[in-house]
């Protein structure tokens, strides 16, 4: 993680701390990200929440399109990461209680 612990992204990660809702979010990372970019990150996203339903890899490439080496690194990050995925997937499964 030696990459981000750069102080001039942390520009980047305050900004985003200052989004209150999803319209806010919206507007950012549409302005922020080319619609490529979000789509790569939706998807990423989409993997996390499947393979933490326990799905196997056929499924979630049929049904998010993604690679087998991008499910896999998805699942590294999970499995082995710097806990970002699991901290949102944890906080994402208590507020649909």
């Amino acid at each position: 993680m030696k990459e981000i612990d750069d102080k001039s992204i942390e520009t980047l990660f305050n900004a985003v701390l200052q989004l209150k809702n999803t319209d806010e979010c919206k507007k950012f990372f549409t302005d922020l990200c080319t619609i490529s970019e979000l789509k790569s990150m939706n998807q990423r996203m989409e993997v996390a929440l499947m393979l933490r339903g326990k799905c196997v890899y056929t499924d979630i490439a049929s049904k998010t399109g993604a690679s087998t080496a991008t499910i896999s690194r998805v699942n590294g990050c999970i499995n082995y990461g710097a806990g970002g995925y699991n901290l949102i997937l944890d906080r994402m499964e208590k507020t649909d209680e």
